[in-house]
Protein backbone atom coordinates (compact mmCIF):
# COMPACT_ATOMS: atom_id res chain seq x y z
CA UNK A 1 0.00 0.00 0.00
CA UNK A 2 1.39 3.35 -1.07
CA UNK A 3 0.81 6.80 0.70
CA UNK A 4 -0.84 7.74 3.54
CA UNK A 5 -2.08 5.13 5.38
CA UNK A 6 -5.80 5.98 6.64
CA UNK A 7 -7.58 4.08 9.62
CA UNK A 8 -11.03 2.75 9.83
CA UNK A 9 -10.58 2.05 13.04
CA UNK A 10 -11.60 4.34 16.32
CA UNK A 11 -11.37 3.15 19.69
CA UNK A 12 -14.85 4.28 21.43
CA UNK A 13 -16.01 4.19 24.89
CA UNK A 14 -16.86 0.21 25.31
CA UNK A 15 -14.94 -0.92 22.21
CA UNK A 16 -14.23 0.20 18.95
CA UNK A 17 -16.05 1.71 15.82
CA UNK A 18 -15.41 0.16 12.56
CA UNK A 19 -16.24 2.08 9.05
CA UNK A 20 -17.65 -0.25 6.54
CA UNK A 21 -18.21 0.10 2.87
CA UNK A 22 -20.23 -3.15 1.82
CA UNK A 23 -21.27 -4.55 -1.08
CA UNK A 24 -23.73 -7.60 -1.53
CA UNK A 25 -23.64 -10.46 -3.80
CA UNK A 26 -20.16 -10.61 -4.61
CA UNK A 27 -18.26 -13.52 -5.51
CA UNK A 28 -16.78 -14.60 -2.03
CA UNK A 29 -16.43 -13.26 1.23
CA UNK A 30 -13.48 -10.63 1.67
CA UNK A 31 -12.35 -7.46 3.16
CA UNK A 32 -10.78 -5.78 0.30
CA UNK A 33 -9.16 -2.59 0.84
CA UNK A 34 -8.98 0.56 3.31
CA UNK A 35 -10.44 3.56 0.97
CA UNK A 36 -11.49 6.64 2.02
CA UNK A 37 -14.21 8.87 0.33
CA UNK A 38 -14.41 12.46 -1.02
CA UNK A 39 -14.67 13.43 2.68
CA UNK A 40 -11.02 11.96 3.60
CA UNK A 41 -13.06 9.10 5.86
CA UNK A 42 -11.69 6.08 5.71
CA UNK A 43 -13.54 2.80 5.51
CA UNK A 44 -12.91 -1.23 4.88
CA UNK A 45 -14.29 -1.80 1.55
CA UNK A 46 -15.79 -5.55 2.00
CA UNK A 47 -17.38 -8.11 0.18
CA UNK A 48 -20.01 -10.48 1.13
CA UNK A 49 -21.73 -13.24 -0.98
CA UNK A 50 -25.03 -12.71 0.80
CA UNK A 51 -28.08 -10.42 -1.04
CA UNK A 52 -29.09 -7.85 1.13
CA UNK A 53 -32.34 -8.56 1.37
CA UNK A 54 -33.75 -9.62 5.26
CA UNK A 55 -30.30 -8.75 7.05
CA UNK A 56 -28.64 -11.45 5.01
CA UNK A 57 -25.53 -9.35 4.03
CA UNK A 58 -25.09 -7.67 7.52
CA UNK A 59 -25.76 -10.97 9.22
CA UNK A 60 -22.80 -12.26 6.36
CA UNK A 61 -20.88 -9.38 7.07
CA UNK A 62 -20.45 -9.62 11.23
CA UNK A 63 -19.72 -13.45 10.42
CA UNK A 64 -16.92 -12.57 8.39
CA UNK A 65 -15.41 -9.93 10.78
CA UNK A 66 -16.03 -11.90 14.01
CA UNK A 67 -13.90 -15.14 12.22
CA UNK A 68 -11.17 -13.27 10.70
CA UNK A 69 -10.57 -10.52 13.67
CA UNK A 70 -11.40 -13.58 16.30
CA UNK A 71 -14.19 -11.53 17.61
CA UNK A 72 -17.62 -13.07 19.22
CA UNK A 73 -20.56 -12.48 17.08
CA UNK A 74 -22.80 -11.22 19.79
CA UNK A 75 -19.78 -8.41 20.50
CA UNK A 76 -20.28 -6.75 16.96
CA UNK A 77 -23.09 -4.69 16.44
CA UNK A 78 -24.27 -2.23 13.49
CA UNK A 79 -24.06 1.45 14.95
CA UNK A 80 -25.52 2.73 12.03
CA UNK A 81 -26.45 2.33 8.30
CA UNK A 82 -28.02 -1.09 8.40
CA UNK A 83 -29.95 -0.58 5.38
CA UNK A 84 -26.90 1.83 3.73
CA UNK A 85 -23.60 0.27 2.12
CA UNK A 86 -21.61 2.70 4.51
CA UNK A 87 -21.59 1.18 7.66
CA UNK A 88 -20.21 1.83 11.34
CA UNK A 89 -20.01 -1.08 13.08
CA UNK A 90 -19.53 -0.93 17.27
CA UNK A 91 -16.48 -3.97 18.19
CA UNK A 92 -17.19 -4.68 22.21
CA UNK A 93 -14.33 -4.79 24.54
CA UNK A 94 -10.89 -3.40 25.56
CA UNK A 95 -10.80 -0.68 22.85
CA UNK A 96 -7.33 -0.54 23.06
CA UNK A 97 -6.41 -4.09 22.76
CA UNK A 98 -9.01 -4.83 19.72
CA UNK A 99 -7.42 -1.68 18.06
CA UNK A 100 -4.25 -3.27 17.81
CA UNK A 101 -5.61 -6.68 17.31
CA UNK A 102 -7.12 -5.08 13.89
CA UNK A 103 -4.12 -3.41 12.84
CA UNK A 104 -1.94 -6.01 13.30
CA UNK A 105 -4.44 -8.03 11.26
CA UNK A 106 -4.05 -5.22 8.75
CA UNK A 107 -0.14 -5.46 8.65
CA UNK A 108 0.06 -9.13 8.41
CA UNK A 109 -2.63 -8.76 5.07
CA UNK A 110 -1.21 -5.28 3.56
CA UNK A 111 -4.74 -3.96 3.68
Amino acid sequence: MTGLRINPVRVAEGGVEVAVRLTPRARRNRIEAVVADAAGDAAFRISVTAPPEGGKANAALIALLAKTWRVPKPAIAIAAGPASRSKRLALAGDGPALAARIAAWREENDV
